[in-house]
């Protein structure tokens, strides 16, 4: 008797969880929401939420703020937003080293990135091999005969150790058999700063805050990690068709909630985002920035993830990276 009164108690509770969470979800959002980049501003990483949240705010009739807390490559403001309550009013919005490449970097980390609760993809944009214009080469085969030639002489940035661009950087130096010292920077803008200035010499970056400086003459754009070439740079070969076949780095940009957030509330996030995607003045943004809108769903992002998490630890264990 007790254990039927506790079992309908039990079905009664689940019941009304339920039904509160559907509550939740339809009235979502009822304030402000807080969408956490864990790297510095000035990058597509930042610009990408941003360019979001305006339009966002607009269809929600809430704020939608983003806030960037970076550090530890990109450790510090997921561990925020892993810790937070799980309402859907503070989202996450990262490149791939928090949420897939971290946990094979790092012997422990103060959350876990699969309790996650995946909302979307918002984009992708290829990375691109750049080079100051002191640099000899323009060719990425002239490129790697340089470097042959001159080990250890050239230097690469990067937007931190364990970053996607630190990280290309060793898929390449690997499969090129290249000697190019890594100097580890606190995001794509202080990075960026420097290799104009030519204080480095090259960095793997997404392609798109450094698009304008191909443009200009200030940087030369030597290869894609794309799997094609993109209309942006027509005449900009890919690493894999310039002698090193397999090669591809993309960067990607998603949205996560924290563990435990109502599936109902991240497939509401899921459809706003996609929608926002197909918004007139949200494609131009992302032509600008060579990105490409995915929107994908919650389920779709949760499998991407999984591969990318498979893919990414390959090229740590075969490049035998490591990070302070």
């Amino acid at each position: 008797m007790h254990s039927l009164v506790y079992r309908t108690a039990a079905t009664l509770l689940l019941a009304c969880s339920g039904l509160a969470s559907a509550q939740d979800a339809g009235n979502f959002p009822a304030k402000p929401i807080r969408i956490v980049v864990p790297f510095p501003a000035g990058g597509t990483a930042d610009i990408l939420p941003r360019v979001l949240g305006e339009k966002l705010t607009t269809r929600f009739g809430q704020t939608v703020l983003v806030e960037n807390r970076a550090g530890a490559a990109g450790n510090i403001g997921a561990e925020a937003v892993f810790k937070s309550e799980p309402d859907g009013y503070t989202l996450l919005s990262a490149p791939p080293p928090p949420l897939v490449i971290n946990p094979s970097l790092y012997a422990k980390l103060a959350f876990d990135p699969a309790q996650f609760v995946p909302v979307t993809v918002i984009a992708a944009v290829p990375n691109v091999l750049l080079v100051h214009p002191k640099v000899p080469a323009n060719t990425i085969q002239e490129f790697i005969a340089y470097a042959k030639a001159n080990p250890d002489k050239l230097n690469y940035a990067s937007q931190g150790s364990g970053t996607t661009s630190h990280l290309t950087a060793e898929l390449f130096k690997s499969m090129a058999g290249v000697r190019i010292t890594h100097i580890p920077y606190k995001g794509t803008a202080p990075a960026l700063t420097d290799l104009l200035a030519g204080q480095v010499d090259m960095m793997f970056d997404n392609l798109g805050v450094s698009l304008q400086h191909v443009r200009s003459g200030k940087l030369k754009a030597l290869a894609l990690g794309s799997l094609k070439r993109i209309p942006a740079l027509p005449n900009v070969p890919t690493v894999a068709e310039s002698g090193l076949p397999g090669f591809v780095a993309v960067t990607w940009f998603g949205v996560v909630a924290p563990p435990k957030t109502p599936a109902d509330i991240a497939a509401k996030l899921s459809s706003a985002i996609a929608d926002t995607l197909k918004n007139p003045d949200v494609v131009r943004r992302l032509q600008e920035l060579s990105a490409e809108p995915v929107g994908n769903t919650p389920a779709e992002m949760a499998a991407f993830m999984k591969e990318e998490v498979e893919r990414w630890r390959r090229v740590i264990q075969s490049a035998n990276v490591k990070v302070d």
